[in-house]
């Protein structure tokens, strides 16, 4: 059986369409951030590899598990993820989470609500940011809002990517409810264009994916770890920007991703507001303190 390492799709983190470890986390977190997400992205290449069987992607996702556990040493970025924890005194369970995730990618094609989506993320996008956080020694009490923040990530990919999806890997994101609703199957993400019904659809889901950024807002406000803080800063304002661009254009045949000039100026916007926002609260204590009077 082949390994995980042989089948990579050659993406890396400067891919993604929300920066991972960029250069505002600090250097001593960013090592261990990348070996985190190179376990995930072998994980994610075998899910979507295009000529593996079914049994296959199961056999080689068991196989990076149990590299992370230390049961064998087949998978490089497993063993690597394993230590990089050790040194750290990290659990594996954030990432043991996101392979379960991985799993239903195989198995799992279609979600029956927007509960049964968010379920998902709670596998395939919320333990990233709980694992970023605990490597911050964050608060648990920041998960919530974490917990919204990555879900709304989550499905605004599923979004853009839909027609896609369905086409190359047969998985349809979109719940089979909002469909119905619209009076649509799953073969409308087929076409060259969304219908009028598609675009309602799209439309609807992005509009519970901004309450879901609303629920995240104070997030980055939050967390401790002020170079985090920006960074998450960066990412709520490109998540607004892409639920945005959601609600306006067709993701069957528009771009609805953000060129790389976009991705910088919008984050650059977010690091700005992030810096507004925490410094606010000092700025405004100092402005209640009373004034000593002079002489």
């Amino acid at each position: 059986m082949r390994t995980a390492a042989e089948v990579k799709s050659g993406k890396t983190h400067r891919d993604e369409n929300f920066p991972v470890a960029s250069g505002l986390i600090a250097r001593r977190h960013r090592g261990l951030i990348l070996a985190f997400y190179r376990f995930v992205r072998a994980a994610d290449d075998v899910a979507d590899h295009a000529s593996l069987t079914e049994p296959d992607k199961l056999a080689l996702l068991d196989q990076l598990e149990e590299g992370l556990l230390g049961e064998n040493e087949a998978e490089p970025d497993a063993t690597a993820l394993r230590h990089a924890l050790a040194e750290r005194s990290l659990s594996p369970r954030h990432a043991q989470d996101l392979l379960t995730a991985f799993r239903m990618d195989v198995t799992k094609r279609r979600y029956r609500d927007w509960e049964d989506l968010i379920g998902y993320c709670s596998y395939s996008a919320m333990p990233v940011g709980r694992f970023v956080l605990d490597v911050h020694g964050e608060s648990r009490d920041t998960w919530p809002a974490n917990d919204a923040l990555c879900a709304a990530l989550q499905i605004i990919n599923h979004l853009q990517d839909c027609g896609a999806d369905y086409r190359n890997l047969d998985r349809v994101y979109v719940p089979l409810d909002a469909l119905e609703r619209e009076g649509l199957t799953v073969d409308a993400l087929g076409r060259p264009e969304a219908s009028p019904a598609l675009l309602r659809c799209v439309r609807q889901l992005a509009e519970r994916t901004a309450a879901l950024l609303r629920d995240a807002e104070p997030l980055s406000a939050q967390v401790k770890n002020w170079r985090l803080g920006l960074e998450i800063a960066a990412i709520q304002r490109l998540a607004r920007t892409l639920t945005g661009t959601l609600r306006r254009r067709d993701p069957l045949s528009e771009r609805v991703h953000l060129t790389k000039a976009g991705f910088f100026g919008v984050s650059l916007l977010g690091i700005c507001e992030g810096l507004v926002r925490r410094a606010a609260p000092g700025f405004l204590a100092r402005a209640r303190k009373p004034k000593m009077r002079e002489g």
